[in-house]
């Protein structure tokens, strides 16, 4: 990248993940990347000399007020905030904690919301910059056994497009990306861990709630993970960034199905797990 290289912060980027993927590809670009994630060992850009590993903690205000004034502190500037970092969960909503729904939404929104706060004063002093917001078409059609998932994604959009329109008399971009259906190693835990108590109401389902687990990878036109942060990125460095972009597999079904009357779209989306 010629002249003064962007600089840009990733959070969520264990190795594998879309959020490691962007970083990666910010890096190839010319950025100047700072790639978070809670623990620096879960990232290997060993072969991208233009990428930092940085421990970040999205859920704590110390941790991302911290890392912000260390590039700060040594850049001068935040181009770019990618805000990534999320917990995906699958279960029956009845068979959710209080304590997990409280930390898939202190992730995916309040992370948001803690990234946002921080960088936003720094790039409105220049009246440049862009956050990046990388959320779900599950924020956009609920599907059956991710519904706090879906919920934080929904609010995640809801927040983000608000950011968007306030940010906008600052001279700051937002870009909202919902993905569809990507390649990741984020679900491999989470699929070989599941398993229903033997009391559960939904014991009976419970190949029905495995198979919406492993949809992302099993779906006929699931993109890979390294494609879409490519095209993240590509869009991202343009002069005029879009404010929504939504690709991956099932993301055109999902945009189909959201013109549908809702009775119906829902019908559909249950008998197709």
């Amino acid at each position: 990248m010629a002249g003064d290289p962007k600089v840009v912060l990733v959070t969520g980027c264990t190795t594998g993940g879309i959020g490691y993927h962007i970083a990666n590809e910010f890096g190839k670009a010319g950025c100047k990347v700072y790639a978070s994630s809670r623990r620096v060992e879960t990232m290997d850009y060993s072969e991208n000399t233009n990428v930092t590993t940085i421990a970040l903690d999205v859920t704590s205000d110390e941790s991302v007020d911290s890392v912000v004034k260390q590039i700060m502190e040594k850049e001068g500037k935040i181009d770019i905030a990618v805000c990534n970092a999320g917990i995906f969960h699958v279960a029956p909503l009845i068979e959710h904690s209080i304590e997990r729904t409280k930390a898939i939404f202190d992730t995916n929104v309040y992370g948001l919301l803690r990234i946002s706060k921080a960088v936003l004063p720094h790039m409105a002093g220049r009246k440049k910059g862009l956050i990046v917001s990388i959320g779900s078409v599950d924020g956009e059609m609920s599907t059956p056994f991710t519904s706090v998932y879906d919920a934080s994604k929904a609010a995640q959009h809801a927040m983000t497009e608000v950011l968007g329109m306030e940010a906008r008399a600052l001279g700051v971009d937002v870009f909202l990306v919902s993905p569809g259906a990507v390649r990741t190693n984020m679900l491999d835990n989470s699929t070989s861990n599941f398993k229903l108590s033997e009391d559960s109401l939904y014991k009976p389902l419970e190949d029905k709630i495995i198979r919406r687990l492993k949809v992302s990878h099993d779906m006929p036109g699931a993109w890979a993970a390294d494609r879409f942060g490519r095209e993240v990125v590509k869009r991202a460095l343009m002069k005029n960034p879009p404010r929504y972009w939504s690709e991956g597999g099932a993301a055109g079904k999902i945009k189909l199905l959201k013109l549908l009357p809702r009775n119906l779209a829902l019908d559909i989306v249950w008998k197709a797990i």
